[in-house]
């Protein structure tokens, strides 16, 4: 399984903002850090404004950081918010499949993507900070 360009930069930028929870960040920043293009960010960034991920100030002083907190991002859903998941083509609405009627693959990859799902569901924003304890944020155990 593959995740698109979009998941994997949302990531990132997710990761980025929260690394940085005392001060306003900006795309072309965030852009030049991972040397990715500003035109598509700005894209999965508006997503991520969108759905609440992120909080956007605007003007002069304006930038970006987390709409909540790391704690209660799940991963998981992250994910669903930005994938389609045709892992085959029975999975879409054109399915052309001749062999549809009489398979079972749908099925069997409709359990892999849910327990790929239910293993990102454990997990949230903070959890892949590379040092949570620094910004404050712990998990209780």
């Amino acid at each position: 399984m593959q995740l698109t360009q979009q998941t994997d930069y949302a990531f990132k930028t997710m990761i980025y903002v929260a690394s940085y929870p005392d001060r306003l960040v900006n795309i072309s920043e965030i852009a030049n850090y991972y040397t990715i293009s500003r035109s598509h960010l700005t894209k999965v960034i508006a997503k991520l404004n969108k759905q609440g991920y992120l909080t956007s100030i605007r003007g002069n002083q304006g930038g970006l950081k987390l709409g909540q907190n790391p704690l209660n991002i799940n991963l998981g859903q992250l994910v669903r918010d930005f994938e389609d998941f045709p892992l085959i083509e029975c999975f879409s609405s054109t399915n052309q499949c001749q062999v549809t009627p009489q398979c079972r693959i749908k099925r069997i990859m409709q359990d892999a993507l849910k327990s790929f799902l239910q293993v990102l569901d454990g997990y949230c924003l903070a959890d892949i900070i590379s040092n949570p304890a620094l910004i404050g944020l712990v998990r209780g155990e």
